[in-house]
């Protein structure tokens, strides 16, 4: 999917500076400190990852941008609006998704879209111009009389998007959007987040799919509360520091994978799929090697490649980093 954005924008900006704006935030819940001294700006119109383990803060984070959860100390605004002054404006001014969509089943399609729109305030005069928008946006318009409980859950995720934007919020939360949803209902809807952005919105998305990073102009990494990595995903390929990487597929997995660790130009070896990832400082020499190696173990190779790191790659490598800092 090319990364593509526009200029024009039909979204009404708060605020001319960044659409969120976070400054040494900190939550603590008693002695448990959930988001660490955590500063990031994400401009408007951008397309932001935000990716972490269970537990790394993500979710908190979220809440305190959302107005849902006081900051313990530092600040943020989300469209030039304070997290801890201004909760009940930020609301107004943002959409929210969550993974579990949060739409009635009992509800056809159109009116969950009218029940929403009276929700979020949308006046009697602009719903049905919002209503039909949301239906063409989303691929619903043969759809509108339809149960929702009927809807595969790619057309759910639609409708909860649709239903998320229909006040013309500037600024999306998307938290999970594409769990549990099948690889082309997902890339559809990556689709619809690019016109999105394209049209002005700041669309703030969390994920657990490595691949969905790609997508992003910028991601942040946050591990135990702390931002440890932040930049666009091709900026973080680079932060895995030095060292190539290699793609191996052999005759025997986990036998290569215990024949190479340790052994001298080996920095690092993990299983990817149905191969390995194999970190070397030399590629030039490690790759003779590593077929000697393989070879005398009595395991054939039958892919030996440089590659470029994925997200995967990155993710695990910064976690591992961070572990092995704990464990000194």
């Amino acid at each position: 999917m090319p990364l593509e954005r526009t200029q024009e924008s039909g979204v009404r900006s708060q605020n001319r500076g960044p659409a969120v704006h976070l400054d040494k935030l900190v939550k603590r819940f008693g002695d448990f400190v959930a988001v660490d001294n955590v500063s990031i700006d994400v401009a408007q119109g951008e397309i932001f990852g935000f990716l972490g383990p269970n537990g790394a803060g993500k979710s908190t984070t979220i809440r305190i941008l959302c107005g849902l959860l006081a900051p313990t100390s530092g600040s943020a605004t989300v469209g030039g609006f304070d997290v801890s002054t201004q909760p009940e404006d930020i609301k107004k001014n943002i959409g929210y998704m969550s993974q579990k969509f949060s739409l009635y089943d009992d509800l056809t399609v159109q009116e969950n879209i009218e029940f929403f729109g009276g929700i979020y305030g949308v006046s009697d005069e602009k719903l049905p111009e919002r209503r039909d928008y949301v239906l063409k946006m989303a691929g619903l318009e043969g759809k509108r009389s339809a149960l929702t409980r009927e809807l595969s859950g790619g057309w759910k995720q639609r409708l909860a998007l649709g239903c998320a934007i229909l006040h013309e919020p500037p600024i999306l939360f998307l938290d999970e959007p594409t769990s549990g949803v099948d690889p082309i209902a997902r890339r559809n809807f990556w689709h619809l987040i690019y016109e999105l952005s394209g049209a002005g919105h700041t669309v703030f998305v969390t994920t657990h799919y490595m691949d969905e990073a790609e997508y992003c102009h910028r991601v942040a990494l946050m591990y135990g509360g702390r931002v440890i990595a932040l930049g666009s995903p091709a900026e973080l390929k680079t932060s895995l520091g030095a060292g190539h990487l290699l793609n191996l597929e052999s005759s025997n997995l986990l036998g290569a994978m215990a024949a190479l660790e340790n052994k001298p130009g080996i920095l690092d070896v993990a299983v990817f799929g149905g191969g390995l990832h194999v970190k070397v400082d030399d590629p030039g020499a490690a790759i003779p090697a590593i077929y000697k190696i393989l070879q005398d173990a009595g395991i054939h190779v039958m892919t030996l490649d440089s590659i470029t790191p994925s997200m995967e790659d990155v993710f695990v490598g910064l976690i591992e980093k961070e572990e092995e800092k704990k464990a000194a």
